[in-house]
């Protein structure tokens, strides 16, 4: 009844203003895009070790710190003019930020949850909460107190038109980005060695060593790989807002959390519905017209629906729901 009522307002406000719905569907989408890369990281981690990694989002918020730094200081991108020197600024300051996150979460993994896992998972999770306070710390010492801000280096105007619906430059680069990143995951998880690897070790990792594999390479490949995810992520988002800040993982890591769950933590393609599904939550909160004041709802409802997943489906959209769960 509730969803049958959602989707009658949707085709309302569409109905009543297209164009106005295509680019709050537009935002919407830029915005989910951002958090699936959050939200994938948290679901490859889980699924692998069944640990639910809070750090993650100050890992995304520590990369994102890194890349304004190589933009601001080491290329200073926002003093040139040649649009080929900003694309291959763009470029390597994506790879440093992917770099950094990768080795940070991979030196995570090694110092604080190794040797937790054969102990109790609330300890995992208390350290996890441990080491989310300490990244916090960590920007704040080196980036102070107040919003890191870079200049529009993707410019928002229009790139062109369909109909009268305008795509802006900057949505259209921030799912230029995202598009090959997620068909490289994807590639590597179902098509490679190290793919498998990661698989066996998330079915058995007892029956995975076994059988050859290298566990402890495969999980720290993981918390690469989701560090990876987060890089990317943290710059695509100081890309589309322009301003960062040591504190801003906390929020984002919580609302990527929630995709993960309502697609189906553990499930890829769950964690990327999810996020679609929030970023399209928060859009059209915000951008549609209604009765109430959206915006200071849309938290509330983003939890709320958090709340309600955990309650009445756990496995969440796409997941499948385990022996454990039942």
């Amino acid at each position: 009844m509730f969803v049958g009522l959602v989707a009658l307002w949707v085709v309302v406000n569409f109905a009543k203003d297209p164009q106005e719905f295509i680019s709050v569907f537009l935002i919407g989408l830029t915005n989910g895009a951002v958090y699936g890369l959050i939200a994938l990281g948290y679901t490859l981690v889980y699924g692998i070790l069944q640990l639910i990694n809070f750090a993650h989002g100050d890992v995304f918020t520590l990369g994102g710190l890194v890349a304004s730094t190589m933009i601001l200081s080491i290329f200073d991108l926002s003093t040139t003019d040649s649009a080929a020197l900003l694309v291959l600024g763009v470029a390597a300051t994506l790879l440093i930020a992917m770099l950094f996150s990768s080795t940070l979460n991979a030196g995570i993994e090694l110092v604080a949850y190794r040797r937790l896992r054969q102990a109790p998972r609330l300890a995992a999770l208390i350290t996890a909460v441990g080491m989310s306070f300490i990244l916090q710390n960590v920007g704040l010492i080196f980036w102070g107190v107040n919003y890191t801000s870079v200049p529009r280096l993707v410019p928002n105007s229009i790139a062109f038109s369909i109909g009268e619906v305008d795509l802006q430059w900057n949505k259209i680069v921030v799912l230029l980005i995202t598009l090959p990143v997620l068909l490289g995951l994807t590639y590597l998880v179902r098509s490679t060695k190290q793919g498998k690897a990661m698989r066996a070790t998330s079915q058995d990792p007892e029956a995975a060593a076994m059988m050859g594999v290298n566990v402890n390479r495969t999980i720290s490949f993981t918390f690469i790989l989701a560090g990876g995810l987060a890089g990317a992520a943290g710059l695509l988002y100081l890309l589309n807002f322009t301003t960062i800040r040591y504190d801003q993982g906390f929020q984002l890591g919580l609302i990527a959390f929630t995709a993960a769950v309502l697609g189906g933590i553990g499930n890829m393609a769950g964690a990327l519905v999810g996020a679609l599904t929030i970023g399209l939550i928060e859009a059209f909160n915000e951008g549609l017209t209604w009765n109430t004041p959206g915006s200071d709802w849309t938290r509330s409802i983003v939890f709320g629906i958090l709340i309600a997943i955990l309650v009445f489906r756990p496995e969440g959209i796409l997941g499948e729901r385990t022996p454990e769960g039942q």
